[in-house]
């Protein structure tokens, strides 16, 4: 069976962005993305364009349309995100054979941030004037964040690959189990989730000093507000985690309380991203990108090691760190 991208051909790119009366001026330029399929590239007026084409039967026509309401309702309200560019007729996104395609002009600032002291307590405030404005509604076709349930799924996911061992697949279901037990004592009520970035890390922020554009909303889901800030702290050092919180904390209060009372749920937060991202390169193996990007996937090593990370990962649930 072909991979969802296997007909998107250059030619197929190049018509589908004319199809948008926008011309390039040369061969569109492929950035890092693997769920999508992304490019750079320049019209003839100059211009710099980012064109994203959806995986397709990923998300509802309903779903990717909430987050391009959600991104223009944020650029709305002065928070530093990109919106999604609109033809004539008003609307952000097309559909080309059987893809869905979005165009957004280059964000004015493009370089990779990085999290310091220095820069925390903008970011902090970014967020807090994010999460002002995403409380005020709720998602009504984008998936809520449901722990238990997305652990139990991919778990399933990974031991029908047959990538582990016998002896493996024992380990790996021990861990979860533990994880699963441990999860029970961390409910999030529905009432505390808002609508959230929910792929928040580094990699999907561009800027520097105090000027930051926060990008790809692919990921935005119902969820507590604190996924949106766990990922900007450092895992190693206990007082700079103390240190960067703060300072977090404290540009976040500046657009609204800062959720302390979803502290708790950090840990669990991590232990279900890093049980997640196995689950989505396994079942993404068909499509020829994931195999060059992470070959590792293939080495028995690399589950031993992830078993080990887990494992590790019960502890900090049991005593997580920033108790420490």
């Amino acid at each position: 069976m072909s991979h969802p991208f296997s007909s998107l051909s250059p030619d197929l790119v190049m018509s589908a962005v004319e199809s948008l009366d926008i011309w390039p001026a040369g061969e569109p330029f492929a950035l890092n993305s693997y769920e999508n399929r992304v490019l750079l590239f320049r019209d003839d007026d100059g211009k710099n364009w980012i064109v994203k084409f959806y995986r397709p039967d990923r998300w509802s026509d309903e779903a990717i349309q909430e987050e391009h309401d959600f991104l223009q309702e944020l650029a709305e309200q002065q928070v530093p995100v990109v919106a999604p560019w609109r033809d004539k007729a008003g609307r952000r996104c097309t559909i080309s054979r059987r893809f869905v395609l979005r165009c957004f002009p280059t964000a004015p600032v493009r370089r990779r941030s990085w999290i310091t002291p220095l820069t925390c307590l903008p970011w902090g405030e970014l967020l807090g004037r994010l999460h002002q404005v995403s409380a005020k509604k709720a998602f009504q076709h984008r998936p809520r964040l449901e722990m238990a349930s997305g652990i139990v799924d991919a778990q399933q996911r990974v031991l029908a690959s047959q990538w582990m061992n016998s002896h493996q697949r024992r380990a790996y279901d021990r861990v979860i189990e533990k994880v699963l037990q441990q999860l029970i004592k961390h409910n999030v009520p529905a009432s505390s989730l808002i609508r959230c970035h929910g792929d928040c890390h580094l990699g999907n922020v561009l800027g520097r000093d105090e000027q930051f554009t926060l990008v790809d909303f692919d990921d935005c889901t119902m969820a507590p507000a604190v996924q949106d800030i766990w990922m900007l702290l450092p895992t190693d050092d206990p007082q700079g985690w103390r240190s960067h919180l703060s300072e977090i904390t404290e540009g976040y209060e500046e657009a609204r309380p800062f959720p302390t009372e979803q502290m708790a749920l950090i840990e669990p937060l991590r232990s279900y991203r890093l049980i997640r991202h196995s689950a989505w390169l396994v079942s993404r193996w068909e499509d020829p990108a994931f195999p060059r990007a992470f070959p590792w996937l293939a080495d028995s090593g690399y589950w031993d090691q992830h078993i080990r990370q887990l494992e590790q990962q019960c502890l900090q649930l049991e005593n997580p760190r920033w108790l420490a």
